[in-house]
């Protein structure tokens, strides 16, 4: 009885610490990054005008939220992104099953769904599929105010020689600081993510926000300027570990939801 009435004393306490702890510890998302092409502004808006009507919404009704929908900041490129997070694989392969099989899509899929060999609503598409980083397992939405016409969405893609040493830098990433020197620097990154299906792999991508191109600039100049970045680009064990670095800079449409 003793025993009983001390547990049941302390069992509040335990709870209160153990609880946020375990919330602490979240599954690692899953990005799914589609990459559109097209050849003239008709595909564009059909392909537009079947996000807004029918894929936003179908996929808020199952649940799923926080898509992104980017543009290419030089004009000449015709492409649109579009970002869908998602709990596991598991939830990838249903929600996507779902949305395919859903009323909304049949009936507000329009002439993206009925575009024929001779009138495709866009040129073409490409899927990036990314788990996300240990240390930001889950997708934060960019909190970034001002117009979104303005606004600055830096995509990056690192790419590695092999595998090991696409893992070296993700351990540079995590284990290594360079999400902590990002969080204290205020890049409001949205997602840091491993390819596991796509192209040019072995290769990470990682999406930072910025009000306008003058703030990204200075941002990154602080970054290289940082002397938490001097010391670790130097590390031995981090060196060699990226071939190659390619950049899009982007801004999200009206009907982003950020």
């Amino acid at each position: 009885m003793k025993y009983s009435a001390n547990f049941k004393t302390l069992l509040p306490l335990f709870l209160l610490i153990i609880v946020p702890l375990l919330s602490l510890a979240q599954e690692q998302e899953y990005y799914e990054l589609k990459v559109y092409e097209f050849e003239n502004d008709e595909q564009i808006e059909k392909t537009e005008n079947y996000l807004q009507q029918a894929l936003m919404p179908g996929f808020e009704e199952l649940g799923v939220k926080n898509i992104g929908v980017f543009k290419p900041k030089a004009d000449s490129l015709n492409k649109l992104y579009v970002l869908i997070p998602y709990t596991s694989l598991e939830e990838f392969g249903s929600k996507n099953k779902a949305f395919q099989n859903s009323e909304i899509l049949q009936q507000k899929g329009g002439e993206y769904i009925s575009g024929s060999n001779d009138n495709p609503p866009y040129k073409r598409m490409s899927t990036i599929l990314l788990k996300a980083f240990k240390d930001m397992p889950v997708m934060k939405p960019s909190v970034i105010e001002g117009p979104k016409k303005d606004r600055v969405y830096e995509l990056r893609s690192y790419q590695s020689s092999t595998e090991a040493l696409l893992k070296n830098k993700i351990k540079m990433f995590n284990e290594g600081g360079e999400i902590e020197l990002f969080d204290e620097l205020d890049f409001n990154a949205v997602f840091y993510g491993k390819v596991i299906a796509g192209p040019d792999m072995p290769n990470l991508m990682y999406l930072t926000t910025f009000s306008d191109r003058k703030s990204r600039d200075e941002h990154w100049e602080s970054f290289g300027n940082s002397p938490v970045w001097k010391k670790m680009e130097i590390i031995p064990e981090y060196q060699g570990n990226v071939s190659q670095i390619d950049i899009h800079f982007l801004y999200p449409t009206e009907y982003s939801d950020y």
